[in-house]
């Protein structure tokens, strides 16, 4: 892992943005998987629009049955949402009924003839013939932004200052949690925070001091369902890590557009992947806010999303982010997400193996509050309520071996 933060550090710092944007294009990530027959993108799309669609698979090592490729790993057969595709493939519809779908695969393009709304899925009737998640991202250019824009040099020039000054900030973190301490590493670990000069750090601390919690007891049932989750999560060994310290109630839509409306970023999963997203998005003059996140599990099965918040670049290093899980039960009807939070304060030694890290903060509440308190702040929150479970985690290690303590109580969360 060492090498790949080298390798897209060093790819980073050679990259200008010398090349203008062609189009105003919007790009979206999602995630595909087994456990869904249809993702709703929530994009709507008008006459005129159109679509660039590329998927890769995270990098896995299952067996049997085999991981999940965009391509798809089992035969065709009539049966299948679209038979003349390969079991397992990634597809896409247009519409929510009656519609036929396309493939996607590893790359498509679709030119919007009507109004529209995107589905994303896999190629799946029956038993699934694979097993793990599948990242898509979707670059959607709209009819009334194709026209063609032009940047004065002296935009160029700033924008071009702008990341060779968040890259060498990266650098310096990256390079000092591989041999030591920096300044900036020791007092982000003795005040339990990153540095004051990160942006996202200060609203955070902004978040948490203003959050607004109601003091009204949990419905029954609910409090009945959260007492038989899982305290904390676990990696691919089985190792325990994260505690679970926060709960979102509300459709996968709405906890989308939430967290976006709060500046979370969806997560790339491969660090192959992460190096390709970042030299494009410097290219087109974008901030490239997905560093890749690990693998953990809940429920026996992967994340079914991972979010981050930081400043641009420098998020190699420090960042907020958490993992989310669809619950395996609703409550009132409405879906229920699980999720495990911490912030990245720079590097260490995994204890497991001897490699470089990530370091959290041990005082992990604080991170559970930031994540409420940035949905309060967007507006996002009907109410907020703690909750203390039987058994609560109050210390432990996280999977690479870092301590942290807490309350033990979870964030409940409830979206407009």
């Amino acid at each position: 892992m060492a090498k790949q933060w080298t390798l897209l550090l060093a790819a980073l710092l050679f990259c200008t943005p010398e090349l203008r944007a062609q189009t105003q294009a919007q790009q979206f990530t999602f995630q595909v998987s087994p456990a869904r027959a249809w993702t709703d993108t929530g994009l709507d799309l008008a006459s005129g629009d159109a679509l660039e669609i590329s998927a890769a698979a995270s990098a896995r090592a299952f067996v049997n049955p085999p991981d999940c490729v965009p391509e798809g790993v089992g035969v065709a057969t009539a049966d299948l949402p679209l038979p003349s595709a390969s079991a397992g493939a990634v597809i896409a519809r247009l519409h929510s009924q009656g519609a036929a779908p396309v493939l996607v695969g590893a790359h498509t393009k679709l030119n919007i003839e009507e109004p529209s709304h995107l589905f994303l899925g896999m190629n799946i009737a029956g038993s699934p013939p694979c097993q793990g998640a599948i990242a898509v991202i979707v670059r959607r250019t709209s009819a009334s932004s194709a026209a063609k824009t032009e940047t004065s040099d002296s935009q160029e020039k700033s924008r071009s200052d702008q990341l060779k000054s968040q890259l060498g900030t990266a650098a310096q973190i990256f390079m000092s949690g591989q041999f030591g301490a920096s300044k900036t590493d020791s007092s982000a670990n003795s005040s339990g925070t990153a540095s004051p000069g990160n942006t996202a750090t200060s609203e955070s601390s902004a978040a948490s001091s203003s959050l607004k919690v109601s003091d009204a007891p949990l419905d029954s049932d609910l409090r009945k369902d959260l007492d038989s989750l899982p305290r904390r999560v676990n990696d691919q060994f089985n190792n325990l890590g994260d505690m679970v310290n926060f709960v979102i109630v509300g459709s996968q839509k709405d906890v989308q557009a939430a967290l976006d409306a709060a500046n979370w970023h969806v997560a790339d999963i491969s660090t192959k992947k992460a190096l390709l997203d970042a030299i494009q998005e410097t290219y087109e003059n974008k901030d490239y806010l997905q560093m890749p996140m690990s693998t953990l599990y809940l429920f026996g099965r992967m994340q079914d999303f991972g979010y981050e918040m930081a400043e641009p670049i420098a998020m190699v290093a420090s960042r907020h982010h958490f993992r989310i899980w669809k619950a395996p039960f609703t409550w009132k009807g409405q879906e229920v997400w699980v999720g495990a939070g911490t912030h990245d304060i720079g590097f260490a030694k995994d204890k497991r193996n001897g490699n470089v890290t990530h370091k959290i903060d041990p005082v992990v509440d604080g991170e559970r509050d930031n994540i409420g308190g940035s949905l309060q702040k967007a507006n996002k929150t009907k109410t907020l309520t703690y909750y203390l479970p039987p058994n609560p985690v109050q210390e432990a290690k996280n999977a690479t071996g870092d301590g942290y303590h807490s309350d033990g109580r979870l964030l409940v969360v409830f979206l407009q």
